[in-house]
């Protein structure tokens, strides 16, 4: 989604909330957007921070290395981290990095050069108290591994908090690698309850590292996962599908389609499945005004950022479907993320059983917070979960005398 349409979405919210010139420059700007380009083997890369909003905390935000990243993007990403850490109520504040580049491109060698170019390009401006970067689209804890020792060599201070999603040797939080998932599904299943919706029959688009955890962890709670999908296509099956068979039918040939016990679906079809829940956890844009209507599902719960545009969320609205909007459905991830900042600020490490009660914690408040304001009023769920996050974000801007 492009940064215009997010602010297109951001004036439709504006009377709802009777936001005045300043809150609006104050929500639409960010705080500082910076720029370089990274010189690897006389290839020159395109790199960006855009730090959104600190009112709340530090910036928090992943990087990531695509060939379609631009400024565009990464400032409508560094929006949304804002709102998101806002509706999770954790004391951060919204950023985002990326680099240009295609990493399938490059060698390991190349790619830890990059890694510590971004770091040299931008350490100045990021660190525990400043911003706190994490691993996003085709980046890895190994990544971050790289940038916090290039972090620390420049400093010569030990940072483990300066970045998030690490290895667990390197300070890394234990179920980082699923939270994105497990969030989305605490967040279901206070969904499920507060609509009484008995049935439990799951569509995922996308089989990534969120899609494919869904499964796992709906699988183990007692729902049907009937049709999944990756960029090559999907498959279905009303009975449900084998996981384990598709993640390693995925691994041996590259993507569920040839998965056997199934029939094959277009992305398009899967959107339109029988089921009570869908998942859309690949592409931004992939609920629009054409395909809304088709949509037979009674919960969507994005993981994918962005996936449904404001003309669909209207659609949906009115068909009674309940959007659990990506800035509260995928929050999990940087809940943890920040749950890791703390651990390694206080060198206090906790225990899986802990992470996990600590982040449901985190996102059942949260639902309920907006379920709350949601049963008051006739907006759809996205524009009250929106509401919440933007009041907590000025409230702090006023706080502190900007406003």
């Amino acid at each position: 989604m492009t940064f215009a349409a997010v602010m297109t979405f951001l004036k439709k919210i504006s009377p709802l909330m009777n936001l005045g010139d300043k809150e609006l420059e104050i929500l639409s700007t960010p705080e500082n957007v910076l720029q370089a380009e990274l010189d690897v083997n006389g290839k020159k890369y395109p790199a960006y921070r855009v730090q959104f909003n600190s009112a709340r905390g530090p910036y928090k935000g992943g990087i990531r290395y695509h060939p379609e990243v631009d400024l565009d993007e990464v400032k409508s990403l560094a929006f949304w981290m804002a709102l998101k850490t806002a509706v999770a109520d954790i004391p951060l504040g919204g950023g985002k990095g990326g680099i240009t580049v295609n990493p399938k491109e490059l060698s390991v060698s190349e790619i830890e050069e990059l890694s510590r170019k971004f770091v040299r390009a931008f350490y100045e401006h990021l660190g525990p108290r400043k911003d706190i970067p994490a691993p996003d689209v085709y980046t890895t804890p190994q990544i971050m591994a790289w940038m916090r020792d290039e972090f620390e060599k420049i400093t010569g201070e030990s940072a483990p908090g300066m970045i998030t999603g690490k290895p667990l040797e390197l300070g890394g939080s234990l179920v980082r690698d699923i939270a994105t998932a497990l969030g989305g599904v605490y967040v279901l299943e206070e969904a499920m309850d507060k609509l009484s919706l008995k049935e439990k029959t799951v569509a995922i688009q996308g089989f990534g590292n969120a899609g494919m955890n869904a499964a796992k962890l709906l699988i183990e709670r007692g729902f049907t996962i009937v049709a999944v999908s990756d960029s090559k296509g999907g498959i279905y099956n009303k009975e449900g599908v084998d996981i384990d068979a598709v993640i390693n039918t995925k691994k041996e040939s590259g993507s569920v389609i040839h998965y056997s016990n199934a029939e094959k679906i277009t992305n398009e079809q899967l959107l339109s499945i029988g089921c009570a829940v869908l998942v859309p956890s690949a592409l931004s844009d992939a609920i629009t005004k054409d395909n809304a209507s088709n949509v037979k599902a009674k919960i969507i719960v994005e993981l994918a950022n962005g996936p449904t545009t404001t003309e669909a969320d209207e659609i949906l609205h009115s068909k009674n479907v309940l959007v659990l909007p990506d800035i509260l459905a995928n929050a999990g991830g940087v809940t943890v993320s920040y749950f890791e900042w703390v651990q390694n600020n206080t060198n206090d490490y906790w225990d899986e059983e802990l992470i996990k009660t600590r982040l449901k914690e985190k996102m059942v408040t949260a639902f309920n917070g907006i379920w709350q304001l949601y049963s008051q009023n006739d907006h759809d769920f996205r524009t009250n979960t929106y509401m919440i996050a933007i009041t907590k974000i000025l409230t702090a801007e006023r706080l502190r005398g900007r406003i």
